[in-house]
């Protein structure tokens, strides 16, 4: 289960890695684009005008679902920024307890964000709700990008959770807080 669980983390983490890459790729073909029409009137010809349609929207879109998409493994590598000003100085086994109450209260709320994603995915999706932009963009795909990412971070803070009842917690055990 335990390499069922760090799979489907990293495959998130690459699906983030995907978008970001998309949003390079299409920022450089902009950028691109436009030092060489630079280029081509000082030369004295005509230049391209290629533009990237809805290049902010789109990348805006990419940078969500990156985000969302990363959230879980983060959590499972422990490099979430953490404040353990309180928990640090309890007992081992009560800081545990702490950090599973707390890791599925965290399961609860990101539950209830994944769901709540997940329904407006669905309302987009049945009233062919697209983006404002030059591109129209299916609302759907970013929303269900966002609950997707949602459904693996709760995923992960369950498995955080069984993990610090367990006695076998990542959190506790690092001493990374800040």
């Amino acid at each position: 289960m335990r390499r069922v669980l760090d799979t489907l983390y990293s495959a998130a983490a690459g699906v983030a890695a995907l978008c970001l890459l998309a949003i390079l790729l299409l920022v450089a073909a902009q950028v691109g684009a436009r030092t060489l029409d630079v280029l081509l009137v000082a030369a004295g010809l005509t230049p391209t005008r290629f533009v990237v349609p809805s290049l902010a929207e789109i990348a805006g879109f990419l940078l969500a679902g990156a985000t969302f998409m990363a959230l879980a493994d983060t959590l499972a590598k422990n490099v979430h920024i953490r404040v353990d000003l309180v928990t640090a100085r309890l007992p081992a086994g009560l800081r545990q307890g702490v950090d599973g109450v707390v890791a599925l209260v965290g399961a609860a709320v990101a539950g209830f964000g994944a769901y709540a994603t997940g329904a407006l995915a669905l309302k987009s999706y049945s009233f062919d709700d697209v983006s404002y932009g030059m591109v129209a963009v299916p609302l759907a795909l970013p929303q269900a990008t966002l609950a997707l990412g949602l459904v693996i971070l709760t995923i992960a803070l369950v498995d955080e959770a069984v993990l610090a009842f367990t006695g076998r917690d990542r959190i506790a055990g690092s001493g990374g807080g800040v």
